[in-house]
Formats: C-alpha cells, sequence, structure tokens
C-alpha cells in the first residue's frame, strides 16, 4: 500500500486556523497518510514541503464583517516556494462570510505552480466537523499513487 504524505502550511492571528491544521493533520493520519509537517506559511519547512504528495495551505478571512474578504497573508504565501508537480489543497477559517477567499487562495497557490484539488471554507466553531469533511473531499479528490 502505497502511503500519501502531506504537509500542512497555515497562516494564524488567533490560533483557529493553526488548529483546523492540527486536526486536519490528525484526521489524515487516522485514514493512514503520513505528515511531514504542520508549520506556519511565514516559516515554512522548505523538507516537508518537498516530501509531501499534497501540500494544504490555510488561513484566516480578513475583511470588514461582510465586505472586502480576503485570505490573510497572500504575500506570504506568494512568497512559498514554487511547487510545480504538487498536489495543493487550500483552506480558510472564518466567523461570519468567507465570501470569495477560498477562491483568491486558491489562485494564489495555483500562482506557485501547483496542481489544486480543491478547498473548504472552515466555520471557526464547527472545527472539528468541518476539518473532517475537509478530509474526506481531500481523500475523494486526490489520486493515489502507484
Amino acid at each position: 500500500m502505497v502511503v500519501m504524505k502531506a504537509a500542512i502550511l497555515y497562516e494564524s492571528l488567533t490560533g483557529n486556523t493553526r488548529t483546523a491544521g492540527e486536526m486536519i493533520a490528525a484526521n489524515l493520519q487516522q485514514e493512514g497518510w503520513g505528515i511531514t509537517g504542520v508549520c506556519p506559511v511565514r516559516k515554512p519547512e522548505m523538507a516537508a514541503i518537498q516530501d509531501a504528495d499534497v501540500v494544504i495551505i490555510g488561513t484566516w478571512v480578513h475583511g470588514l464583517f461582510v465586505v472586502g474578504q480576503a485570505p490573510w497573508g497572500l504575500g506570504a504565501i506568494n512568497g512559498l516556494p514554487a511547487m510545480r508537480g504538487k498536489l495543493a489543497a487550500t483552506y480558510c477559517t472564518f466567523a461570519l462570510n468567507p465570501a470569495k477567499t477560498l477562491d483568491k487562495l486558491d489562485k494564489a497557490v495555483s500562482f506557485l505552480g501547483a496542481e489544486v484539488v480543491g478547498g473548504v471554507a472552515l466555520h471557526r466553531s464547527r472545527l472539528p466537523a468541518h476539518t473532517e469533511e475537509f478530509v474526506a473531499r481531500l481523500i475523494a479528490n486526490v489520486p493515489v499513487r502507484a
């Protein structure tokens, strides 16, 4: 059996996005995946990214209540190393309304050269259920290596 490996990078302010990343890692491990690293976007573990089959990038939604929502830390995300040949998945944590945050995040990760296979907006008060949903969708969308 081939074990898929994931690296998780997050941009967190209050800890919700970090917690979501840790929950995603735990859920993936329960599904038999290996985790090469869980680290902040601003301090990426290059070996973890290189060793991963899938790079998961998460951030929190920045904006004024329901206006101008965007992923926080796009500058740091744009500064990550090129990820050509990697699969990627994205997530964002939000309180009120994520709007088009996930689309903007997907576009930024695509510019790194990764093939984005999906993403999920995670409500901060429903992290356990939403991270389980994220992992179920990820597993359904990632082709298993031969």
